[in-house]
């Protein structure tokens, strides 16, 4: 069944347009409150990046939940996987965020977890959409939910995020530049890092409610470069909006994406017989990677593109460490959702444990030339059902070869069609690249 209002990470777009609308989002509340939480005695955890739009959202789900018979558990500037922790250790019945990840600020969303820590499945967001469909009435008013604010909860996270490295290690020597991309990582995970020792130089952690992502973060990770560079800084470690991604650089400025992240720390559990089974990737995952790891005689399969569905894979093979190359990486013996900080304490762990440089970690890794391309298109025009577009698919898979991948698929964040192109060669997956998006522009217009 088609979903009408939620993607691949909750229900997001353009603060104003709707779905992105107050009074869309109170609504929402309540159908999730109704569908979820079970009405009068639940309890709802929210959390927010610092997009100047949450404070508007936040009193929005206030309202629809209450209405729902819902109290919420304020917890103001958080980031994503802190919620999915929270939601646990507070015994909530629901946990919400109010974000949109890495997009930029005039963007908002609403995502849920379960009580479990979760991404919510496909059937229960198609249960809360069929109830935003239908009519909602307001629980009797001596049931209606409270509000209450929790104060210490960055403390909170901060001491579980902590937990994740072990004892015995220290991060004293290090001197590492972290990137907050002015989110919602912007004071909690500077505290993480200084207090495992390290000497903390910050980019990013100054949020104005219009700043975040804004030529910082995993999304820009050139100014982590210069910054990790300019510095003379062991490392550096960038975050996205909602600080559920990671990317990570060495000293000489290389960029390590999410599918280094993952080698690194699929090969250091190996090493010491804590792998737990093999990695999830995705169709986005860089075909090097599945070669490395095998080399290395580690088992990979791949999911559908989204944390949620790693996650699913996960649960059903029984492992333990699965990720995307955009940098949202699950350590299940940790977390239940992609975790940025955890991640990054997991790659220090690795080399402090082999006492490696981040470059000596990945020499073994060796990526093929990947060409990503953004498209966006007119509304109503299918790029991946156009026979044109199909033709062009086939004529550049051809000349790949067996050696090489494409890979077409609309966002389900944004309002774009991604053109993926991987190969041996990197001006011919380049060349290739802009063929194929070319080709899709030009049936969009015809079209």
């Amino acid at each position: 069944m088609q979903r009408k209002y939620f993607g691949t990470d909750g229900v997001r777009g353009r603060v104003g347009d709707y779905p992105i609308t107050p009074d869309f989002v109170m609504k929402l509340g309540m159908a999730a409150g109704k569908v979820l939480a079970k009405g009068q005695g639940s309890r709802v955890i929210i959390g927010k990046d610092t997009r100047l739009s949450g404070y508007m959202f936040e009193a929005a789900l206030e309202s629809g939940f209450s209405a729902a018979g819902v109290s919420t558990v304020l917890l103001g500037p958080m980031p994503t996987p802190a919620i999915s922790y929270l939601t646990k250790a507070f015994r909530a019945d629901l946990g919400v965020v109010i974000s949109a990840s890495h997009n930029p600020f005039f963007d908002n969303g609403i995502k849920f977890f379960s009580k479990e820590g979760t991404k919510l499945p496909d059937e229960i967001e198609l249960e809360i959409e069929k109830a935003l469909d239908s009519e909602l009435k307001i629980t009797d008013p001596q049931g209606l939910g409270r509000a209450y604010r929790q104060d210490d909860a960055p403390g909170r996270y901060v001491e579980f995020c902590k937990s994740s490295f072990d004892a015995k290690l220290s991060l004293e020597g290090l001197t590492i530049v972290l990137d907050c991309a002015n989110g919602a990582t912007y004071h909690v995970a500077p505290l993480v890092f200084k207090e495992l020792g390290a000497k903390v130089i910050t980019i990013g952690t100054e949020p104005n409610g219009v700043n975040i992502n804004d030529g910082v973060g995993s999304t820009h990770p050139e100014a982590l470069i210069a910054k990790v560079l300019s510095s003379h800084a062991d490392l550096g470690i960038a975050f996205d909006g909602d600080g559920d991604r990671v990317m990570m650089v060495d000293n000489k400025g290389q960029l390590l994406d999410g599918d280094a992240v993952l080698y690194i720390i699929a090969c250091d559990r190996q090493r010491r017989g804590k792998l737990g089974g093999g990695v999830v990737g995705t169709l986005m995952s860089n075909l090097g990677l599945e070669l490395a790891l095998k080399e290395k005689n580690i088992d990979f399969v791949r999911s559908k593109v989204g944390d949620r569905y790693v996650m699913e894979t996960l649960l059903e093979k029984g492992w333990r460490l699965g990720g995307e190359n955009s940098g949202h990486v699950i350590c299940l013996d940790y977390v239940s959702t992609g975790d940025g900080i955890v991640s990054a304490l997991q790659v220090l762990k690795a080399a402090l444990h082999q006492q490696k440089s981040l470059a000596q970690l990945v020499s073994d890794l060796k990526m093929l030339p990947q060409e990503l391309i953004n498209l966006r298109l007119r509304q109503g025009f299918d790029a991946l059902s156009d026979d044109v577009v199909k033709q062009e698919v086939k004529a550049v898979e051809d000349i790949l070869g067996a050696h090489g991948r494409v890979l077409l698929r609309k966002s389900g964040t944004e309002p774009v069609v991604r053109v993926m192109v991987e190969g041996e060669v990197r001006s011919e997956v380049h060349d290739l690249a802009v063929r194929l998006a070319d080709t899709i522009r030009r049936q969009a217009e015809e079209g």
